[in-house]
Order: structure tokens, then sequence, then C-alpha cells
């Protein structure tokens, strides 16, 4: 495995600054915002596409560190009601595939998007319970009619590409668990897979191992981030897990994003990671700065140590002692 970065962290280094930090924190890859929630201070897609030539000073700064890229992101709303909204993300999601296969960067990151629940909304609509009947409805209308048919089409075109789909499951979009997660790909196609981030997955209940066995089990495993959440049990008997709180309010918020190993024990974070080598990802761990507690140096520094420790580097030998 490599150990990485998503560099919307350091948004406010130039590209030149930003890959000094990570090379020298000895990191071996940087996964690059190309618009979208991440920005794109690092990356001019527009420029990339149009010239060879500063497509190859690009990268050869990158070399030059001892850096390749992971992934492009590009985490929008591509199936948003809002038709500007929607437009701008596919267009946007379209040119970063196209950026990843003419720069052989192998997977794309983004969300599944979230849309109306029917053909005349103007908001997003996240249904989350069959019942009342009428979120069953919107949810299967959202399926149908926006969610299936519009990933259907990305999965030709990144298998065109040679380029990977990384869904990240995050809650208010409509894949946000396994089982979402596969029912979109058995519906689409192979190049949609996931951007598998645990930090999403407990505060939903889900065991990052068990949801890692079953992905991995599929193939579907794509990319993989970095950070964690801690769960204050005090704040979930009276906010429940789905909490609205402003993620700044720590002390009252049912669960908050902590930087790798503040929110759960290193011997989790070593379980997930030897999941991930035993059921087939041997690619990334790209570390993801949300802690709102920590400074972005001493949160990206605290997370490099303790992934440093427990992370699998090398291949598996012979099992000389069978």
């Amino acid at each position: 495995m490599k150990l990485g970065v998503f560099t919307p962290l350091f948004n406010n280094l130039s590209f030149e600054e930003m890959i000094d930090k990570v090379s020298a924190s000895g990191l071996s890859t940087v996964e690059i915002g190309t618009g979208g929630s991440p920005g794109n201070a690092h990356c001019n897609i527009d420029e990339l596409l149009e010239s060879e030539i500063a497509r190859e000073e690009y990268q050869t700064k990158l070399r030059d560190k001892g850096l390749t890229i992971s992934a492009f992101s590009c985490h929008h709303n591509t199936i948003s009601p809002d038709p500007e909204v929607a437009k701008e993300a596919d267009e946007l999601l379209r040119k970063t595939i196209k950026l990843a296969s003419l720069m052989s960067v192998p997977v794309v990151n983004c969300f599944s998007g979230v849309s109306g629940g029917n053909e005349t909304d103007t908001a997003v609509n996240w249904p989350v319970l069959p019942w009342p009947t009428e979120y069953n409805d919107s949810y299967e209308w959202q399926w149908e009619n926006r969610l299936i048919p519009y990933w259907k089409e990305i999965n030709t075109i990144a298998e065109d590409a040679n380029v990977k789909i990384g869904i990240e499951l995050h809650g208010g979009f409509l894949c946000h668990t396994p089982y979402t997660m596969l029912k979109l790909r058995e519906e689409t196609g192979p190049a949609i897979g996931c951007n598998l981030d645990p930090s999403h997955l407990w505060w939903q209940g889900i065991d990052p191992v068990g949801a890692i066995k079953i992905l991995g089990k599929a193939g579907a495993i794509h990319h993989f981030h970095a950070k964690d959440t801690y769960l204050d049990q005090d704040n979930i008997n009276m906010y429940g897990l789905t909490d609205m709180q402003p993620y700044g309010n720590v002390q009252t918020r049912a669960w908050t994003f902590r930087s790798v190993g503040c929110g759960h024990s290193l011997q989790e974070w070593s379980d997930i990671i030897s999941a991930l080598r035993t059921y087939g990802y041997d690619y990334v761990l790209s570390i993801e700065h949300e802690d709102p507690i920590m400074s972005i140096d001493e949160g990206f520094g605290r997370a490099v140590t303790n992934l440093k420790s427990i992370m699998i580097k090398d291949l598996p030998g012979d099992m000389w002692w069978a």
C-alpha cells in the first residue's frame, strides 16, 4: 500500500508549495481536486486538457518530488434538481474523466449525487425511511429516473477512458452504504465503485471492516480515504445520529470527524488496513483532514504518524512456516 493525502487541506498553498510539503512528510501520492467541493487550487483542468506540454510539466514536477496522483476528485451533485448545478457538475465530471485518461490517473472520485423526489422538485430530497410511503415513492423515482440512467452513461464513458469511478459513501447522497453502492454498480457497470471513507460509515452504525469484506469481495473498492470519526454517546442519546447541528458544535454534536487514531484506536485502524489487504485493495490510503479541534499541520501530522506505524507496505512472501 501507499500513503497519500487529499490536498484541499493545503488549498492555501501553491501547487509547488503543496508538493514540497507532501514530499517532506514522506508520502508518495496526492489526490487532486479538479473543482466542486474540493476546489481546484492545484489543478487548472482546462489548461491541462488543452496542452500536452502543460500536462507533462505538471507530472514532471510531481515525479521530481517522488509523487504520483492517486486520483482526481470532483465532488459535486451531477443529478441535482437545479439544472445549472447539474450541468456544472456533469461537465466537471466528464472533463475530469478525460483528464484522468490523458494523464494515466486510474481513479476519479465523486459523490453519487441526490436529486429531487419527483420531476417537478426544485430542492434535493434524501429519503431514509420507507414510510410514510411518499418517501419510498420518491426513493424509487430517484433511482429509476435519475441515478441509474446517469451513472450507466458515465460507466460507459469511464470504461472507454480506462478510468475507475470512486463514489464516496456519504450521507445526504443516494449512495451512502455498501448496499446502495452494490445496487448502483449492478445496474450500471464495473467502472462504478466506491471511494471508501470509514468516517462516514461509523456515524451510520456500519463497521468499516464488515463493509470492506462486502465491497472487497465484489471488487468495488477503487480508492480509500483515511479519516476518523468520534462518536459521543451522551450526545447521540440527545440528538441521534442524524444530527443537524453545525460541525463546529463539537461539545454537543453526536459525532465529529477526527484525524486518524483520534476517534477509534489504532488497533481498529490496523484491522481496517488488514481487511483492505485481505479483500483485494492494495492501493492508496489518502489522508483527509476535517478535524475541527486540530490545526491542519497537527491533524495531518498525527494521521501521517499513526498510519505509518500500522500500514502494510510490502507484498506478502511465501508462507515459509506452512
